[in-house]
C-alpha cells in the first residue's frame, strides 16, 4: 500500500485469475486507472475464482500473486491485491469491496470488469452489493459497445484492442512458442522460477 497512512480516495479493483497476467491486463489497467483519474488500481487476484472450479487446474493463488506483483512493480499507481488469497476460500467481489471500505473508509470504489463479465452482471454472488459497494466500469473495445443491464449506473472506459488470452499463454509455455512481448520479462522470470505451467495440461 502507499507510504505511510494516506489512503487513496479513488481506487479501482480489476479482479481476475491472472494465470497468467499478460500485457492485455495491463494495457487495460493503467488505461482505467488513467480515464478515471484512480489513486490505486489493484488487480485483484482471486483466491479461488468460484466461476472457474472444476474447468481447468489453476495454478496456486500464491504463485499467481508473484507473477502479477512483479508485472505491476514498476508501474506507477497499480499494485497486486492480496485480499481475496488473504480471505481463503471462494472469492466474491462483494466480500472484497466490504473489506476495501474497511480499510479505506470513505474511498470511492470503482469494479472493473470486462464487457462479457458486464453483460453477465446479474449472474454474479450478490450482484446488488458489488452494484451497492462500488462504481461500476466496463472497458470497452474501440467501435464496440457491450448491452449492458440498464439498471446499472455503468462507467464506459474504452481501452486498445489486444487479442491476448491467458489460455492462449499457457498453452504457448507448454509447447515452446514464443511469449515476448505478450507477457512481460518479470512474469516470465517468476515462471521460470517457480516451473510453472512447463507440465501442466491446459483446458
Amino acid at each position: 500500500m502507499p507510504p505511510g497512512d494516506a489512503k487513496p480516495l479513488r481506487i479501482g479493483v480489476f479482479g481476475g485469475t491472472f494465470d497468467p497476467p499478460h500485457v492485455g491486463h495491463l494495457v487495460t489497467a493503467v488505461n482505467v486507472r488513467h480515464a478515471l483519474d484512480l489513486d490505486l488500481m489493484l488487480l485483484m487476484v482471486n483466491n479461488v475464482p468460484w466461476q472457474k472450479v472444476g474447468s481447468r487446474p489453476i495454478t496456486p493463488a500464491r504463485d499467481r500473486l508473484a507473477m502479477v506483483a512483479a508485472a505491476v512493480a514498476d508501474v506507477d499507481g497499480l499494485e497486486a491485491g492480496d485480499h481475496e488469497i488473504e480471505a481463503g476460500g471462494h472469492s466474491f467481489t462483494a466480500d472484497t469491496l466490504a473489506t476495501l471500505g474497511a480499510e479505506y473508509p470513505g474511498a470511492e470504489l470503482f469494479t472493473v470488469v470486462g464487457d462479457d463479465a458486464a453483460a453477465g452482471i446479474r449472474t454474479w454472488e450478490r450482484a446488488d452489493e458489488v452494484i451497492s459497494r462500488s462504481r461500476m466500469v466496463v472497458v470497452d473495445r474501440p467501435g464496440e459497445h457491450a448491452e449492458l443491464d440498464a439498471d446499472v449506473d455503468w462507467v464506459r472506459v474504452e481501452v486498445p484492442r489486444l487479442e491476448v488470452s491467458s489460455t492462449d499463454l499457457r498453452a504457448r509455455w507448454n509447447d515452446g512458442r514464443p511469449l515476448d512481448y505478450l507477457v512481460t520479462d518479470e512474469v516470465l522470470a517468476v515462471v521460470a522460477e517457480r516451473g510453472l505451467y512447463a507440465s501442466e495440461g491446459v483446458a
